[in-house]
């Protein structure tokens, strides 16, 4: 029960949160998040977007039957741009947690997001620079199975991924960065002692550590797609040098905003993950019990109306 009131409180939080900023700047559309431009002169400009959406369903007396359920989903985007001269420096911090109750079951999270990136370069062209890039991952909160489990498969560090990677970047136009790195080290962080204990996220068991190096490529597209309608996408391909280097591993994330008036936004929002390393139980024997451990296809998807505030500075 505590841990359930933890998560609550996050929400909440988060929610206070797109609340203040509401009192902020609000720009129009054309200052959405899928549209800024943190390139072009000198100096910093930054962007932060809020969004928040809340969804309810009550009933009583339904003949067709049905359980009560409440949402709450909130989101913090911030861009920090930064140029000198031939001197770039891109930031991007990515917040985001959501919580479903639903019938008699306990507040269950149903999106949870920690993820930060770093990106210096140096122009070498007006399309290419040398570049050095960072990333860091992990959550707020523990993740279950379902509702009514009590075993923990996921906490904040575990697990963590830490990246860092030196390479060329591709930017010719503002909507689209293509960067390849020949040499990129991957770190993983298992800092739950029973998650170590079980060798999770590729861990090797007890461990709460594991280094990889290898070559890493990273696709970037923001551009509208029609008049108020917006599509942001990101497309990572990581391969292991010291182990089974053929074996790729996907993340790709993609977000579709289409804006209804000045504050009012739908979204969709997907994410598709596939790492060798993680390896996804399945129930095949009928009894109950996870026997069959493997990679899988990692996919989510939420889809909301909400809230959304941006609030641009120079």
């Amino acid at each position: 029960m505590k841990q359930q009131y933890h998560q609550l409180i996050i929400a909440i939080l988060m929610a206070i949160l797109a609340t203040g900023h509401s009192y902020a700047q609000v720009t129009d559309g054309e200052k959405q998040i899928r549209g800024i431009t943190l390139s072009g002169e000198n100096g910093w400009k930054t962007v932060n977007n809020i969004s928040i959406a809340l969804s309810q369903v009550s009933l009583t007396n339904w003949a067709a039957g049905g359980q009560n359920s409440l949402a709450i989903n909130g989101r913090f985007n911030g861009l920090y741009g930064y140029q000198k001269d031939r001197f770039l420096w891109d930031n991007q911090v990515d917040v985001g947690y959501g919580l479903l109750k639903q019938g008699k079951y306990d507040w269950q999270k149903t999106d949870d997001r920690i993820e930060l990136l770093s990106k210096a370069g140096y122009k070498i062209t007006n399309a290419l620079s040398a570049a050095a890039l960072a990333t860091f991952k992990t959550q707020f909160a523990p993740g279950y199975h379902s509702p009514d489990a009590e075993t923990r498969i996921s906490d904040f560090l575990s697990p963590g991924y830490l990246l860092g990677a030196v390479g060329l970047d591709y930017k010719k136009v503002e909507w689209f960065s293509l960067f390849v790195s020949p040499l990129t080290a991957k770190m993983t962080f298992v800092m739950d002692d029973s998650l170590a204990a079980a060798g999770s996220f590729g861990a090797a068991e007890g461990k709460k550590f594991r280094a990889e190096l290898g070559g890493y490529i990273r696709a970037a597209f923001k551009h509208d797609l029609m008049t108020n309608v917006s599509l942001a996408t990101n497309l990572d391909f990581f391969s292991n040098y010291l182990k089974d280097p053929h074996r790729i591993d996907v993340n790709w994330e993609a977000l579709i905003l289409m804006k209804i008036n000045k504050f009012l936004t739908a979204s969709i929002n997907t994410h598709l993950l596939y790492d060798y390393d993680i390896k996804i139980g399945k129930d095949t024997t009928g009894d109950g019990e996870l026997d069959d451990f493997r990679p899988r296809v990692q996919f989510k998807e939420l889809v909301g109306i909400g809230l959304t505030f941006t609030i641009p500075t120079k």
